[in-house]
């Protein structure tokens, strides 16, 4: 990019990649420092992460949101709900160059910054949207997977997201310790908002410490026509 991107200083520089990094992203890793770098000047200068997350850009937010794509079909559409600075949805289209994923942000200069990125790193397969996900919903077809992370506590995210979804499309939410929690208190609305075997997903061990902990919601898969009831323990009408 010419100077919308700063120079990275030596207060933010990028740690290098971790071996581990190397084994999952392969031919994608150079594509995944650059974006690191951006994350880590941009980003920075403009408050869309913290100067003391540069650090553990790795381990914490690139790895972290990388090893949710073992989650998604191949060929997939994805919309990343609230995607701020492009987590997990930059890290998704590159490690994942198969995808079609959308970058679903309102405010307005996280979107300057995500066109930016995708520019500057020539993600062919993604589109920046300004756009709230309840708008979106009234506004497009649906897609296959939907995600989103740190964006709002489960119940009230999943009133977002599950109508952007195909029937039997799936809801992947990056949560914290506290994700058995919120799905236990989200649990009875998930149900009425048409979402199906909802469970927390532990993935990425052995690459990420700790692993990454994912909400996983389904939409009701159609039936005759028509969205099938929900059942079972993970949701109720």
């Amino acid at each position: 990019m010419s100077g919308s991107t700063p120079a990275v200083s030596r207060e933010t520089a990028v740690p290098a990649p971790p071996e581990s990094a190397r084994l999952l992203l392969g031919e994608r890793l150079p594509a995944m420092v650059a974006y690191a770098g951006l994350l880590a000047s941009d980003g920075v200068t403009r408050g869309l992460i913290g100067p003391r997350e540069v650090p553990r850009l790795w381990e914490r937010h690139l790895l972290n949101c990388a090893v949710v794509a073992d989650l998604i079909p191949r060929g997939a559409s994805v919309d990343d709900v609230g995607s701020g600075a492009g987590l997990p949805g930059i890290v998704l289209a590159i490690h994942r160059p198969d995808l079609q994923v959308a970058l679903v942000e309102p405010l307005l200069r996280r979107c300057v910054f995500l066109e930016e990125a995708v520019g500057a790193l020539g993600l062919s397969n993604v589109v920046v949207v300004r756009q709230r996900a309840e708008e979106r919903a009234r506004s497009r077809p649906t897609c296959d997977v939907v995600t989103a992370r740190a964006v709002a506590p489960l119940g009230r995210l999943a009133a977002w997201c599950l109508p952007l979804l195909k029937p039997g499309g799936v809801l992947l939410a990056l949560k914290g310790s506290s994700a058995g929690v919120e799905l236990g208190e989200a649990h009875e609305a998930i149900g009425r908002l048409g979402g199906v075997g909802a469970e927390v997903v532990s993935i990425g061990g052995g690459v990420v410490d700790p692993a990454t902990t994912v909400v996983r919601v389904f939409r009701a898969p159609m039936r005759s026509g028509r969205p099938a009831p929900s059942r079972g323990g993970s949701s109720r009408p």
